[in-house]
């Protein structure tokens, strides 16, 4: 099945309106850093109308929604996009809502800011909303852009939960079903700071026909079609392919005790290399041996 929309989603850079976040500067500004020349510069050349495109910002995920839905108004005005509002969905019956439905199918972007994912999909999972805009997205010239928990959740399975540290400890990594814009991948957001290689490590040796994906902040895929991948921002983007893993104690092991993993493959793209979900090839774009 052909998907008409495109996917761009992003590894964040600090939003601490996040579960994973305990220190919240009462200066939204400075919670947030947009990467503006970079990926939201891409989100609007890609877009059906560029600068004259019907933007949504949705800031169901973020604890701090009004700071947060102004701050990006004001960098993709910045930006030159002309038509930019808020959607701040923060109760269920909100995603059933005419009014809110109506500018949701008039739209040609969604930009879904950081938070918590939990938060996000148990709001808006199984509503109308969920389900037009599951629809604009395989049918339409339509854009879901994800930063951070807008990115983790916009895979079929999610990550929800699960400390850097111990994310190897078998039951430390939680996963529960996301809004289901793209099978078959798990996305991990604030990768490379964090630290967080570990939790995709967890969450594809369970399943390996699962791709892992992690986003370093300032950094993006754009996926196209559902299937070609292309790397946007300044960052890396870790990819792990389970799919040749040849052993593993996974279903040995107690709740809380090391995994282990024989080869486990995993690839690391930056800007402009791309990767085929189809065939799993990944290009370098700037490769040494052209």
């Amino acid at each position: 099945m052909k998907i008409y929309g495109k996917l761009i989603i992003i590894g964040g850079a600090v939003d601490k309106g996040s579960f994973t976040e305990t220190n919240l500067d009462k200066d939204a500004s400075k919670n947030l850093n947009f990467f503006e020349e970079g990926i939201l510069k891409r989100i609007i050349k890609e877009s059906k109308f560029k600068e004259n495109s019907r933007i949504e910002v949705i800031t169901t995920a973020s604890k701090i929604p009004k700071e947060i839905g102004s701050e990006y108004v004001k960098a993709l005005n910045y930006l030159g996009a002309k038509n930019v509002d808020v959607l701040n969905i923060e109760r269920r019956e909100q995603a059933s809502d005419p009014e809110i439905l109506e500018k949701l199918k008039s739209s040609d972007v969604v930009m879904f800011t950081g938070g918590d994912q939990l938060r996000l999909t148990s709001i808006l999972g199984g509503t109308p909303f969920h389900e037009i805009l599951l629809n604009k997205y395989k049918t339409e010239d339509f854009i879901y852009a994800g930063t951070s928990a807008g990115a983790a959740a916009a895979s079929n399975n999610m990550i929800y939960q699960g400390s850097s540290s111990e994310a190897l400890l078998k039951g430390e990594v939680k996963i529960t079903s996301g809004l289901g814009l793209i099978d078959d991948v798990i996305i991990d957001t604030h990768f490379v700071q964090r630290g967080r290689i570990g939790r995709l490590f967890q969450a594809v040796v369970g399943n390996p026909k699962v791709l892992g994906i992690g986003l370093g902040e300032d950094t993006g895929l754009l996926i196209t079609n559902g299937k070609q991948m292309e790397a946007i921002g300044s960052g890396l983007v870790i990819l792990v392919d389970g799919r040749e893993v040849k052993d593993t104690n996974l279903t040995q092991i107690e709740l809380g005790q090391p995994i282990s993993i024989n080869h486990l493959v995993t690839h690391v793209l930056s800007k402009n290399d791309t990767f085929d979900l189809d065939t799993f090839k990944m290009t370098i774009k700037e490769s040494q041996y052209i």
